[in-house]
């Protein structure tokens, strides 16, 4: 398979995908409403898959974004509740503006320490991505559940982020707008976007080329805790509470994306305008299949499927490549 068919292939699915739908469910599957449904759930996955790309081209893998999400959102809401002011006659929780910044700050900066953790942990003791944050999704899944004895925290009020809209566009696409352009920027014109594709690619000859690799990726994993701390935010939003059971098996779509779109799970390779087309593409086929009647276990058993090729495309590529180079 060539590297343009490669390249295309997500976009003529999505295409498909659209087009189908189109057809079978028209009343429903084109109308605004939809839309911008299916673009506000997206958006939390297209943010979140936007640290997972630069994450799975370091030839890593983050298995706790989910968990990372949870205890993100927590924190973010806990601080809210916090800083809020309680009626004296009603004891009713007001929660101000102020409060509402500082939250959203709050549960952001939880979300780069909890990157920040994976990063230090995979670099100060070379143990794989895979284990480190096989880890660290058990514990944050832990500290999440034991923040509010498993209950969730309430924020009525906070709905900007998630819900609000800026001339008719919602503020999460925007949001997701900004993430995309800028780490795509990052990533082809900088030098640490070249970084991040040439450990990749070899993270040996990286080190030999004067390229701190420990540092790179310590900063990628930050990075991604960063983006994940925003998308908890916006997920909080859209739901006004924050949810200890928040982004359980998130990790699935995250990387079903990155793959879909064109990245390679052996590194060295992937976009993040293929992540987004990979994201899209998923949310219109979750989408697809609850508009006509599917369960959500056979959306499960849809998706792992489509991770399974997407993969086997990618290996079958690679050994073609390294054929015609021999």
């Amino acid at each position: 398979m060539s590297k343009f068919v490669r390249q295309i292939l997500p976009f003529v699915s999505l295409i498909l995908i659209v087009c189908l739908l189109s057809a079978l469910v028209p009343d429903k599957f084109l109308s605004i409403d939809n839309w911008l449904n299916v673009l506000r759930r997206s958006s939390v996955n297209g943010i979140i898959a936007v640290g997972m790309t630069a994450i799975i081209i370091t030839g890593g893998i983050d298995l706790s974004v989910g968990s990372m999400l949870a205890v993100s959102g927590m924190v973010g809401a806990i601080t809210m509740i916090s800083l809020g002011d309680i009626n004296p006659v009603t004891s009713e929780l007001h929660i101000t503006t102020t409060a509402m910044i500082i939250g959203t700050l709050s549960g952001t900066i939880a979300g780069v320490l909890c990157g920040f953790l994976n990063g230090i942990l995979i670099t100060s003791l070379n143990l794989p991505p895979f284990i480190v944050t096989l880890g660290t999704m058990s514990s944050l899944r832990g500290i999440a559940y034991v923040m509010n004895d498993g209950q969730p925290y309430n924020v009525p009020e906070y709905s900007f982020l998630g819900n609000g809209t800026i001339v008719g566009i919602p503020i999460s696409v925007i949001i997701v707008t900004v993430i995309v352009l800028l780490a795509a920027f990052i990533l082809r014109y900088t030098r640490f976007g070249r970084n991040v594709y040439a450990i990749g690619s070899n993270s040996q000859a990286a080190f030999h080329a004067g390229i701190n690799v420990k540092r790179n990726l310590t900063i990628v994993y930050t990075l991604t805790g960063l983006v994940v701390g925003i998308a908890s935010m916006i997920a909080t939003s859209r739901t006004v509470s924050a949810q200890p059971t928040a982004g359980i098996s998130l990790e699935l779509d995250i990387i079903a994306a990155v793959v879909i779109g064109g990245a390679s799970l052996s590194g060295g390779r992937g976009t993040i305008i293929g992540t987004i087309i990979g994201t899209l593409l998923i949310s219109f086929l979750r989408n697809g299949c609850t508009l006509v009647g599917i369960s959500t276990n056979v959306q499960l058993i849809v998706i792992g499927a489509i991770i399974v090729v997407a993969v086997a495309v990618d290996q079958m590529a690679r050994k073609r490549a390294a054929g015609a180079d021999a």
